[in-house]
């Protein structure tokens, strides 16, 4: 207060003048490091919500299956064609299951890339293990690895956890649908059965017109 001067009026337009200069410096300096924190926190907030995402979906590829076959087939295409050249008994048998197998195959690889990129310390151990087994030539088990990802994503969402008297069936990775060619007949046959009903309704009113015209020229009326 000793550095205002209020006695003359160049003194009190010098004062109020270092006032609002200093006034708006400050307020600009909070209102850039307010904008810098947003910005930070935005950042982050993407990258947590791109992370859940991308695990969530690992999650659902890795253990989308609760009966079935639950383990991973690391057979590849080239060994069923080596066992098929090499006239193996069940080699018909495996090539008609081998596209299925690596659909779902081709899935959990991709799961674990992901989970190894963007995984938690025990996802990457977990996922490690499973892609060196594979690689091996060696059948997985997803389950361990599900368990692990569900509670971390209920955790990061906040969620309740799991009651531990729930008894929760061993998990396995989805199993590929393939009813597109099925549905695709389907769609067809009942644009057939539409385009019937059209022609049914035109031969129809070409009846009626007909009867009309009739009884225009004369004829007898019913």
């Amino acid at each position: 207060m000793r550095y205002m001067d209020f006695s003359t009026w160049q003194g009190a337009m010098t004062t109020i003048i270092g006032l609002a200069v200093f006034t708006l410096l400050g307020v600009g300096i909070r209102i850039l490091m307010m904008q810098t924190i947003q910005q930070r926190r935005e950042r982050m907030n993407r990258q947590i919500n791109e992370r859940l995402k991308t695990l969530i979906a690992a999650y659902r590829t890795l253990g989308g299956s609760f009966t079935g076959q639950l383990t991973v087939d690391p057979t590849h295409l080239r060994d069923v064609r080596e066992r098929a050249q090499s006239g193996d008994e069940g080699a018909g048998e495996g090539a008609a299951s081998s596209d299925r197998s690596r659909r779902i195959r081709d899935a959990v690889e991709a799961a674990l890339s992901d989970i190894l990129l963007l995984g938690t310390e025990e996802h990457c151990r977990l996922a490690a293990q499973a892609a060196s087994d594979l690689a091996a030539g060696r059948p997985i088990h997803t389950a361990q690895l599900v368990v692990s990802l569900r509670t971390f994503i209920r955790t990061a969402l906040d969620l309740d956890p799991m009651p531990d008297e729930l008894m929760i069936p061993l998990q396995g990775p989805t199993r590929t649908q393939g009813g597109a060619g099925r549905g695709k007949g389907d769609a067809g046959g009942g644009g057939n059965r539409g385009a019937g009903g059209a022609d049914a309704g035109g031969g129809g009113s070409g009846m009626g017109t007909a009867a009309m015209m009739g009884r225009r020229d004369g004829g007898p009326e019913a």
